[in-house]
């Protein structure tokens, strides 16, 4: 079977490896679609600090069950399946608290363990989730990206009400910008980034008023309205977005943190309790396949708007940098296999 494999820091191959056989408790799927994520380029390029190489990268798939492992019941032969790719333990206290993105002993697949860029690839049973027939291939491939913003909303409950501040237009912020209109139908969903296509693919995803901070000042864009945002989402993901989020917000408002850098972020104390506003952070999703799944269903979200490119495996070079360097028109790339 063919694989991508990162051998090292820039060091990219599609290589020729063994057919894996399913172990007790897993199955093997026929990997039909994947999508590229900001992480996968981060391990390409050796800024992903919890990466191991050599690795097969990729943790965004969909497939079909070829083969079941002993003790795999409730999985059969031949079922369209859209694969988690937290691995836990199941028993640590993250996970006793329904936290298994964080479990003590994580195992991300195309992080930690191979994952998902080959023809074919071995996962726990309990890790694949199957697709109803009314779902399509290029939306079934689309759950995990999604789940990401449903990890974020299930931590902070939006409401009709709220009043909802978007950094970022990226991948992560466009599908949490889906969720918010969407599924939560929230009062108002204001979108902030630089870059002025971004900011329309904001709007195509249901942003009612976007901003460029690049360009004019947040702060007095919002004032001028009269505006305190009820619910802040970085997923721009710097370290100076915190104190600004804290200044910005309501009284009595949720911020959510997406963000990995190592760089601190200067807050001042009193912003946040002065104004009791509550901090979260998220990371990879906690079970929240099967609520994207019955969301695609429902067809309350729509990953198509969300697809920008679509590359044979065999250019995922191309594929990579073209994710990396058109931030202009380029969303989610897709790879068949």
């Amino acid at each position: 079977m063919k694989s991508i494999v990162i051998r090292q820091p820039n060091e990219l191959k599609v290589e020729e490896r063994d057919r894996p056989e399913p172990a007790p408790g897993e199955v093997r799927v026929k990997v039909k679609l994947a999508g590229i994520c900001g992480s996968d380029s981060h391990i390409y390029r050796g800024h992903n600090p919890f990466a191991q190489y050599p690795r097969v990268i990729g943790h965004e798939f969909y497939g079909i069950i070829d083969a079941v492992g002993d003790g795999v019941l409730d999985r059969k032969v031949g079922q369209r399946v859209s694969v988690d790719p937290v691995i836990s333990c199941g028993h640590c206290y993250p996970c006793s608290v329904g936290k298994p993105n964080v479990c003590t002993s994580l195992v991300v697949l195309g992080v930690h363990r191979d994952g998902g860029f080959s023809e074919y690839v071995v996962v726990p049973a309990q890790n694949c989730w199957l697709v109803p027939d009314t779902v399509p291939d290029r939306h079934a491939v689309m759950v995990e990206p999604f789940t990401i913003a449903a990890n974020v909303t299930g931590q902070v409950k939006p409401t009709a009400q709220d009043i909802a501040l978007v950094f970022g237009a990226g991948p992560m912020g466009l599908t949490t910008i889906q969720v918010l209109k969407r599924v939560y139908r929230v009062k108002q969903v204001i979108v902030t980034d630089q870059i002025d296509e971004r900011l329309q693919m904001a709007k195509r995803n249901g942003a009612d008023w976007t901003i460029n901070n690049g360009q004019t000042s947040l702060a007095e864009c919002l004032q001028d309205k009269g505006i305190k945002p009820t619910l802040i989402i970085d997923a721009a993901c710097h370290p100076s977005i915190f104190q600004e989020a804290v200044t910005l917000a309501s009284p009595a408002a949720r911020i959510v943190l997406m963000g990995f850098s190592t760089e601190p972020s200067q807050v001042a104390q009193q912003g946040i309790t002065g104004k009791e506003l509550s901090i979260f952070s998220s990371r990879l999703n906690a079970h929240k396949f099967p609520i994207v799944l019955a969301w695609l269903e429902q067809g309350l979200i729509d990953p198509e708007t969300l697809i920008t490119h679509v590359f044979d495996y065999q250019n995922i070079i191309d594929a990579i940098e073209t994710f990396e360097k058109d931030r202009k028109s380029c969303c989610k790339v897709l790879l068949p296999f």
